[in-house]
C-alpha cells in the first residue's frame, strides 16, 4: 500500500484539550439510570473501544457526546467545546445498515456522500475555483478509500460486496471530511472473525495516519484487544475505563458484572474474556437505550 496524505482535522479546538472529556457523566432516560460515573480523556490518535452488552448504554453515550442526550450531571466536553459546537469535526458511522444486493450505487459514490451528501445535485464546474475544488475533493475520496484498503474493490457495486468490504467503505465515507473525532457505533456486528480483525487493524491504522482519536462501540472486545489505547466498559448502569491492561482482568470485571468473569492470555500473549454474560438489567430492559 503506498503512503497517502489524508491530513489530520484541523484543529479549531481549545489548544491541547481532549477530543472527548466526560467528567462524572451520567445519563437518565425516561426516569431510569443508563449509567453513571463515566470519566475518561480521549486523546488525538487514541482508539478506544467503549464495550458492555444489549442495554448498557454504549450508543446512549455515544449519542450524549453527540450532544444529541444530555446529560443527568457530570460535563462533556468534544474538542474542548460544547457537542453541539463540535458536530462538524466529528466522523460517525452508525450502527450497521444491510445493502440490498440489488443496490448498483458504486463504493465510492458512498463515500462521496461523506463530502457532498447534503448538495442538491452534483455541482457544475463552470469555473477554476470549482474544478480545483472538485479535483481536491476526489483526492480526498480516493485517500480515505486506499486509507482503509479498499481500492480494490471501491468502483464495484456496494450491493456486490462483502459485509468486511462494505465495512471498509462506510468507515472511509465517515473519514473523508477529515474529522478530529471518529464514532462508530457496532462496526464489528454481523462481521465474521476475520472480517472483524480486519476492520480493527484498519481503524488502528486510521488513528495512527491521521491522528485522528476513535471510540469504536462493540459487544465483544476480544477482536479489538491486540489495537486498543484503552476501553471504557459499560455494564448495570456502571462504568469502568481505563487501559486494557487495567480493566480486562478477572477481579474488575467480575465485579462490574456482578458475575464470574475470567480473562486468560493466550500463549501469544493476547488477553482473551471468557464468560462474559449479559448485564444485569434495571427494569428488564434488554435493548440497546
Amino acid at each position: 500500500m503506498t503512503a497517502v496524505a489524508l491530513r489530520p482535522a484541523s484543529d479549531e479546538s481549545a489548544a491541547g484539550a481532549p477530543a472527548v472529556a466526560l467528567r462524572d457523566a451520567s445519563v437518565r432516560l425516561g426516569g431510569r439510570e443508563i449509567f453513571r460515573g463515566v470519566q475518561i480523556d480521549v486523546q488525538a490518535g487514541e482508539f478506544i473501544a467503549v464495550v458492555g452488552p444489549n442495554g448498557a448504554g454504549k450508543s446512549t453515550l455515544m449519542r450524549a457526546i453527540l450532544g444529541l442526550v444530555p446529560l443527568a450531571s457530570g460535563s462533556v466536553q468534544v474538542l474542548g467545546r460544547p457537542p453541539s459546537r463540535a458536530r462538524a469535526q466529528i466522523g460517525y458511522l452508525p450502527q450497521r445498515r444491510a445493502f440490498d444486493r440489488t443496490t448498483r450505487v458504486r463504493g465510492l459514490d458512498l463515500v462521496r456522500l461523506g463530502i457532498d451528501g447534503a448538495r442538491w445535485g452534483v455541482p457544475l464546474p463552470i469555473s477554476s475555483g470549482a474544478r480545483q475544488r472538485r479535483r481536491r475533493e476526489q483526492q480526498k475520496i480516493e485517500e480515505a478509500i486506499e486509507l482503509v484498503g479498499a481500492s480494490a474493490f471501491a468502483a464495484r457495486p456496494i450491493g456486490e460486496l462483502s459485509g468486511g468490504e462494505q465495512q471498509r467503505l462506510l468507515i472511509a465515507q465517515a473519514l473523508v471530511s477529515e474529522p478530529a473525532l471518529l464514532i462508530l457505533d457496532e462496526p464489528l456486528d454481523s462481521l465474521d472473525l476475520p472480517n472483524q480483525a480486519a476492520v480493527a487493524a484498519i481503524v488502528r491504522r486510521v488513528c495512527t495516519a491521521t491522528s485522528v482519536a476513535v471510540l469504536l462501540v462493540a459487544h465483544d472486545v476480544n477482536p479489538l484487544l491486540g489495537y486498543l489505547d484503552r476501553v471504557i466498559y459499560l455494564a448495570g448502569g456502571r462504568a469502568m475505563a481505563g487501559g486494557v491492561d487495567e480493566v480486562i482482568t478477572g477481579p474488575r470485571l467480575s465485579e462490574l458484572y456482578g458475575a464470574p468473569i475470567e480473562v486468560l492470555r493466550a500463549s501469544d500473549g493476547r488477553l482473551v474474556v471468557v464468560g462474559q454474560p449479559e448485564a444485569p438489567h434495571h427494569h428488564g430492559h434488554r435493548h440497546e437505550p
